[in-house]
């Protein structure tokens, strides 16, 4: 198990800081945490010293009585300094949530609290976690400051989007979930996995979830897809060193740490931001579900139930968005389709697909199960790949875990790059 200490800036998100101490020493994690003033109006020291057994610090001038161990180990005869002490007893220092404030002083260098002084003085893997306003967040001062300190090795676990502390406001900022800080701190101690690196410089965009086409201002036609094989595969591109683009729709996953995210709604949607991103991938990873068929005229407002036998709805086709970019590619350009077929000709239909569409390569699953594919966290694929010869190769991947079959998707993909 691991040492994480924790530090925690000010900001409502603070809350979320407990619940991530909870997970961590459940799972027998040590943890330390230091706080800056601001935080402590959040969330008080005590909170944190009791979920941690140990002391919390907020400034650099105060004695710890620990003297820097951690609740595993036991503290030294001496008195160290602290802010020294606890990063080199450390072995990653997860800084959640990280203010627009602490963000730029960390760029900055700055080193006016103990929280800033860790930083400065750490020598194991930080990881970061911003939480702020989306305004704030996406201020090109607060950008510029994230990028900087990308540029020298620290990680940025992305915030989420949804509804955020001021009422009645949403967007981007929401600190990512204690199980996804979690995550990202085990991670980063374990150090790079098996295939990091081997996706280095590339550019992979990847489309997740499904689309939903408006019926009124309140109903929908949508599909099962929950996002789960998308959000595997940007996570597992990040990791192998990719320049990861995420277009989501409708997911209410967190994004993985270091993928840049789009969100979008309806297939239109999907489309408008896959032609905006496209040109500048070298790998498309079509997992979204996009529809194939919208509501001809949906109505403006919500449609009565009263005084109605019956509703009928005109239906007509969208854009097959993974066909008009396929036909748009360079030559340079990697593009994988995924397929959901169902039965005994899923894999005669998806060559029909895999050929149709000028596709590198088509990931198959078969639908007609029910312990694989949809809102499930396994799945067992086959991947059709296209030769010269017009012929499609097969590769089966059994049934895993998503995780298992993004790295077995991206190990295709890699072949097909290198067969170039």
């Amino acid at each position: 198990m691991s040492r994480i200490l924790l530090g925690v800036s000010g900001g409502v998100a603070a809350y979320k800081a407990l619940e991530f101490v909870r997970l961590a020493t459940a799972d027998g994690h040590s943890v330390r945490v230091v706080q800056t003033p601001a935080s402590i109006r959040f969330v008080g020291e005590a909170s944190f010293a009791a979920l941690t057994g140990a002391p919390v610090l907020s400034s650099e001038f105060e004695r710890d009585p620990a003297r820097g161990a951690f609740p595993d180990q036991r503290a030294p005869e001496h008195d160290p300094i602290s802010h020294l002490e606890l990063v080199s007893q450390a072995d990653v220092f997860l800084i959640a949530p990280a203010s627009a404030n602490t963000i730029a002083k960390l760029a900055a260098g700055l080193a006016d609290n103990l929280l800033t002084s860790c930083a400065l003085a750490a020598d194991c893997p930080v990881v970061l976690a911003p939480a702020m306003n989306s305004r704030m967040y996406e201020h090109p001062a607060t950008q510029a400051n994230l990028q900087a300190l990308r540029g020298r090795g620290v990680q940025v676990v992305e915030p989420g989007t949804g509804r955020l502390a001021s009422k009645g406001e949403s967007g981007i900022g929401r600190l990512a979930e204690p199980e996804q800080l979690l995550a990202a701190a085990v991670a980063a101690v374990a150090g790079p996995k098996q295939g990091a690196g081997s996706l280095g410089g590339v550019s992979v965009l990847v489309t997740a979830g499904g689309t939903r086409e408006p019926i009124d201002s309140v109903r929908y036609v949508g599909n099962s897809s929950s996002g789960r094989m998308g959000f595997a595969l940007a996570q597992a591109a990040a990791a192998r060193g990719a320049n990861v683009t995420l277009v989501a729709a409708n997911v209410a996953l967190a994004a993985p740490d270091g993928v840049r995210r789009v969100d979008v709604v309806t297939a239109a949607d999907m489309e408008l931001a896959c032609r905006r991103e496209f040109p500048g991938c070298d790998v498309l990873l079509m997992a979204a579900a996009v529809a194939d068929f919208r509501p001809a005229a949906p109505a403006a407002g919500k449609i009565k139930k009263a005084g109605m036998e019956s509703l009928e709805l005109t239906l007509e086709p969208t854009v097959d968005v993974l066909r008009t970019l396929s036909a748009g590619r360079s030559a340079t350009q990697l593009v994988v389709g995924f397929a959901a077929e169902h039965g005994e000709q899923a894999l005669e239909l998806a060559r029909g697909k895999l050929k149709a569409k000028r596709l590198d390569a088509l990931v198959v699953n078969d639908i007609s199960r029910t312990d694989i594919g949809f809102d499930s966290d396994a799945n067992e694929v086959t991947i059709l790949t296209a030769s010269a010869d017009g012929a499609a190769g097969e590769i089966n991947v059994p049934r895993a875990g998503k995780r298992e079959i993004a790295g077995a998707i991206l190990d295709t993909v890699q072949a097909l790059r290198e067969g170039r």
